[in-house]
């Protein structure tokens, strides 16, 4: 007898045969982690800035603005898709359960990311849309409120459409402008803050300023739309960590985003950054720097924003709360690693780079603590430095 998953499969094949579907659409290489079970759909391509020194995604590629017909055809696309999934879902017993077909399907990679990413959106609820790539808002106006009015008539379950944009867009917006893409059904914008240290911002050309970083977000704040600002901890190495913290504190201050969120740096060979690191014009922090800087930074924080830490390059994920109630129990989390001997918070840091903790409180599993310090005395009999190093590898391998 056939498998529920095997029937599922004949039956898509089927069902994309005798359609004739336009099956594809176009896919950008990122989207933020909290938009990870998000119907993907890209609406401008690369960066039109492209020159920040701790980002590789974009270098050597061609910003261009996507026609909006184009895009009003990859909806398309998605909508037959889905209705593929609907379909399967009749068909074969699953009782018109659309989550548990799209299960069934996104696990199957012979048909591909496009399909994958109908599937995982529809397994979610599909309720939710990321307008890639790295600066949306950037689009004039009415093409992108063209674009959000079809997807919400295309999809009227959506309750959440996202995108990208930079601070320097923003502040360039008018109000009446942002209202219209409010309006249109534009919940929430991702910026990448980084920093609000102007010298900071100026060494690692980010093509922004302090002033328009809190004049952009709170152009947004007004008009309506969630904002979500990106920090970086670490950014500012070991010469300016400290003003780093106390002035990206103060522009957040300002702006009081709806969700800050820690985007820990690490410089990878393909990024700009890499050769001033090699010639040690910068010189990045320890990771327990890094968590003191954090500890800085929310101690300067006079906001109602949420704070969230969920990204794997960040060392201490359970840093995350509503501001100001939460605040000391954050400072508390980063209080708790530092005063750690040095052996338990390198046992650590090794810990989570290889997947085995994921918060402090993981340390008391006796198991797991015995194997990496198991772990440890394997690599050190080596050399001193071979942890360190391995956990420089492993943080490679999450970009």
């Amino acid at each position: 007898m056939l498998s529920k998953s095997k029937i599922a499969s004949m039956q898509l094949e089927y069902y994309l045969d005798v359609k004739k579907l336009a099956h594809t659409f176009e896919l950008g290489p990122i989207r933020p982690p909290s938009e990870a079970y998000s119907l993907l759909i890209r609406a401008t391509r690369s960066c039109p800035w492209n020159k920040c020194q701790f980002c590789h995604l974009y270098k050597g590629s061609k910003f261009e603005l996507r026609p909006v017909k184009e895009i009003l055809k990859d909806i398309e696309a998605v909508k037959a898709l889905s209705d593929g999934v609907r379909e399967i879902a009749r068909r074969v017993s699953y009782g018109n359960k659309v989550k548990e077909a799209a299960a069934t399907i996104c696990n199957q990679p012979q048909y591909g990311q496009c399909m994958h990413n109908v599937a995982l959106w529809l397994c979610a609820g599909g309720e939710s849309v990321f307008l890639q790539d790295s600066n949306t808002l950037i689009m004039r106006t009415p093409e992108l409120t063209q674009v959000i009015t079809s997807l919400r008539n295309t999809f009227p379950s959506l309750n959440r459409v996202t995108t990208y944009a930079r601070s320097h867009t923003a502040s360039r917006k008018s109000l009446s402008e942002l209202r219209e893409l409010k309006d249109a059904g534009l919940d929430r914008i991702h910026t990448g803050l980084e920093t609000g240290y102007n010298p900071l911002l100026a060494y690692m050309q980010k093509g922004t300023t302090a002033e328009q970083h809190i004049v952009g977000g709170r152009k947004v704040k007004k008009a309506g739309i969630s904002l979500c600002e990106y920090v970086m901890p670490g950014l500012g190495g070991k010469k300016m960590s400290q003003e780093h913290a106390r002035e990206t504190a103060r522009v957040l201050n300002e702006i009081n985003a709806d969700y800050i969120r820690l985007r820990s740096l690490h410089v990878h060979p393909d990024m700009p950054l890499w050769s001033k690191l090699e010639d040690g014009d910068f010189e990045l922090q320890t990771e327990d720097e890094v968590v003191m800087e954090i500890g800085a930074f929310i101690e300067n924080l006079q906001v109602t924003s949420y704070l969230k830490s969920d990204h794997i390059l960040n060392l201490l994920p359970e840093i995350e709360g509503k501001m100001p109630e939460d605040k000391g129990k954050c400072l508390d989390i980063i209080n708790k690693y530092l005063l750690l001997p040095d052996e338990e918070r390198l046992n650590f840091r090794l810990g989570r780079r290889t997947g085995y903790y994921e918060k402090l409180s993981d340390l008391t599993d006796s198991y797991k603590h015995k194997k990496i310090d198991e772990a440890i005395k394997r690599i050190n009999s080596t050399r001193s430095d071979s942890v360190d190093k391995l956990i420089l590898k492993l943080k490679n391998s999450f970009i």
